[in-house]
């Protein structure tokens, strides 16, 4: 087959100390048929000068710190391939993974998304990830009501998706690849391709994941209330989706009654309660 053109989105965000890693793995692809943009959220640390040391090997833009889904999305509209791919800019590719998942892409033309396992790090040492953290392909839109089952640094996405599902969601500050991605699979099938082929570092007080480690779930529950409100679910997903409402806002409403959070925590039970029991007609809660 023909080499397909791959735009590279990396969004960043102060993070010029690990920026050239991400960017070097790119620009060191087997396949090079490729453009890279990388989005600055409104660095101040020196990313500027980094990026545009590159010359014209990085398309690069810059916008006011605005979070990740805008830096994505801005990427995403100003991307020139139809298939597109994403790596945050503390992780980085192994060389072979866009011929590796070009290929598989053009062998499978029917998916509209594929992603690939990949290896974790924590403070700079290896981490056996955990069973539930094992990836699938498919149907896996259980899956993703679970936990994010989708590595961001790992998918690959042909740019019709978007018209079907939306971009990502900015008015979420965390979670935005949970909600994409659990719309996503509503309707579409996921590709994997069952070679680690990203590099994914952890352990850091930056990373969202951490700034946002308590209270976390709130952002899911967003999405899965966003996604029943939706109309796209089918009956069986509505009811996986209901489920999966419920244990969230009642791990989480208890978790806030321990930790001294009394209306937060009676706000996500009686989600809950509606949930279960419709019927009774408890007054709406809104977020």
């Amino acid at each position: 087959m023909n080499p397909e053109p791959v735009s590279i989105i990396i969004p960043t965000y102060n993070r010029a100390s690990f920026l050239k890693k991400a960017i070097d793995s790119v620009l060191s692809q087997t396949y090079d048929t490729l453009e890279l943009i990388v989005v600055d959220d409104g660095s101040d640390d020196g990313t500027e000068d980094l990026v545009a040391a590159y010359d014209r090997d990085v398309v690069s833009l810059r916008q006011e710190n605005s979070g990740p889904s805008a830096a994505r999305n801005a990427g995403i509209r100003a991307a020139r391939s139809d298939l597109i791919a994403f790596l945050d800019s503390d992780d980085w590719f192994d060389k072979r993974k866009l011929a590796i998942q070009v290929a598989a892409m053009q062998n499978n033309p029917s998916f509209l998304i594929s992603h690939t396992e990949e290896i974790w790090y924590r403070c700079g040492a290896f981490l056996n990830q955990k069973k539930k953290h094992r990836k699938s392909g498919g149907d896996i839109f259980a899956r993703c009501l679970e936990l994010c089952a989708v590595g961001m640094s790992t998918v690959m996405v042909r740019r019709t998706l978007f018209d079907t599902v939306g971009l990502f969601d900015e008015t979420l500050p965390c979670c935005e690849d949970y909600d994409l991605w659990l719309r996503a699979s509503v309707k579409h099938p996921f590709l994997f391709v069952d070679t680690p082929l990203t590099s994914k570092q952890g352990g850091r007080p930056d990373q969202l994941s951490a700034i946002y480690r308590v209270g976390m779930d709130r952002f899911r529950i967003r999405a899965i209330r966003n996604i029943l409100a939706s109309g796209m679910l089918s009956r069986e997903q509505t009811q996986l989706a209901e489920a999966e409402l419920v244990k969230k806002c009642t791990l989480y409403g208890k978790g806030c009654l321990r930790h001294n959070r009394p209306e937060e925590g009676e706000k996500y039970l009686l989600i809950a309660e509606q949930v279960l029991n419709p019927e009774d007609k408890i007054r709406e809660v809104y977020e």
